[in-house]
């Protein structure tokens, strides 16, 4: 599924639209950077509450389809400057990571 239109289902905003087209074919969800390293899948949604500008770099590394910030956090400019110029989709949601993750496994695996 697109990510526009999982943004669209779930009710997530985009901070940063490099690509909203990216296919989503899961999701992740980690607060450890390490273990999103060791884990994630290309073209799958982190969901997080990390904000830090080392979320950008690991995103990029394992080719997600972009970061969720659960419970409505928000990242610096810094972040959100950092992901303009590497092509990452950045998005908030407003519920938790919990609430979050499971209604993006409905969507996806209904």
């Amino acid at each position: 599924m697109k990510l526009r239109e999982v943004a669209e289902k779930l009710g997530l905003e985009f901070l940063v639209a490099a690509a909203p087209e990216a296919e989503v074919e899961g999701g992740y969800v980690s607060d450890l950077l390490s273990d999103v390293l060791a884990n994630a899948q290309p073209k799958q949604l982190w969901i997080t509450h990390q904000r830090h500008l080392n979320v950008v770099a690991v995103a990029k590394l394992r080719e997600l389809s972009g970061v969720v910030f659960a419970r409505g956090i928000r990242p610096g400019p810094e972040v959100i400057q950092k992901a303009r110029e590497e092509g990452l989709n950045l998005l908030i949601s407003p519920a938790d990571a919990f609430e979050t993750a499971g209604r993006l496994h409905r969507l996806l695996f209904p």
